[in-house]
């Protein structure tokens, strides 16, 4: 556990306070085509459109924070996979953190989710009234791992769980998903049948309560730096096992000091338009 407390700062690369304090206090995108400029750790958007705050098979929580706009495709991933959900008989999905009006990076937690493009949804497969926007900012859903981080709670995990992310990770649109090494193990051990889907799943710290779904670069967009494709294989291999060995590792001595992503120079524009 001393080892993930020193890791955190790295893989989540929090930006200098100020930095995206800027990015933050702008609730109005820039108007005109979609653009995905830069990639998913540092970059920024034009023309992107807000997530409903209701919709069939999804509510979007914490709206207060404004982080439910997204590029056009990404928006409309989201509704399409709210029907689906429904249509499977799941219950309502939480949307938690899609982007900022203009992307950028976000104060605390994320280090991407800034050219519109991530989303991240919550775990929660209770029954959900449709509750208005202000009495969904404080909600709390349990983790789908064990304390130990070396497996899944059983009392939680439900195959509507499975369900869920099996309809996400097969949308033609779904990049890759990203869940807690413990779920995509306990995953790989006991799907069957088509187990094809498995490989968009990939390992990663957190990710025990919610999960989040990168979607591709949307055609028509240079701009838009792609991640690197996903090794060939379900993911199942000894390279999951990488992720339980570091739970005992040392932790490293080095101190860690959070970094500033470099955005590209057409985001000095994206902030700054009227």
């Amino acid at each position: 556990m001393t080892f993930i407390r020193t890791l955190l700062p790295v893989l989540f690369i929090l930006s200098a306070p100020g930095f995206a304090a800027d990015w933050n206090s702008v609730h109005t995108p820039v108007a005109g085509p979609p653009r995905a400029i830069g990639d998913f750790a540092a970059g920024c958007m034009a023309g992107a459109v807000a997530l409903p705050s209701d919709g069939p098979g999804f509510q979007v929580i914490r709206a207060s924070r404004s982080r439910f706009w997204g590029q056009p495709s990404t928006i409309a991933n989201i509704q399409t996979l709210g029907a689906l959900v429904q249509r499977a008989g799941l219950p309502d999905m939480y949307i938690g953190d899609l982007s900022q009006a203009r992307g950028g990076p976000m104060n605390g937690g994320h280090a991407s989710h800034q050219i519109g493009l991530d989303a991240d949804i919550w775990f929660d497969m209770r029954p959900k009234p449709r509750l208005a926007p202000n009495a969904r900012e404080n909600i709390d859903v349990p983790s789908l791992v064990r304390a130990d981080q070396r497996g899944i709670n059983p009392a939680v995990f439900q195959p509507a769980h499975t369900q869920l992310l099996q309809i996400a990770a097969t949308m033609p649109d779904t990049d890759r998903i990203f869940v807690h090494f413990a779920i995509k193990r306990h995953l790989c051990q006991t799907v069957t049948g088509d187990r094809s889907w498995l490989r968009r799943l990939r390992p990663w710290w957190g990710h025990a309560s919610h999960f989040h779904i990168r979607y591709r670069c949307p055609a028509g967009q240079p701009d838009c730096r792609a991640q690197a494709p996903i090794p060939a294989g379900d993911g199942c291999d000894a390279s999951l096992q990488w992720w339980f060995d570091q739970l005992d590792a040392p932790p490293d001595p080095r101190p860690r000091r959070p970094s500033r992503p470099v955005l590209p120079a057409a985001c000095d524009a994206i902030l700054a338009a009227p």
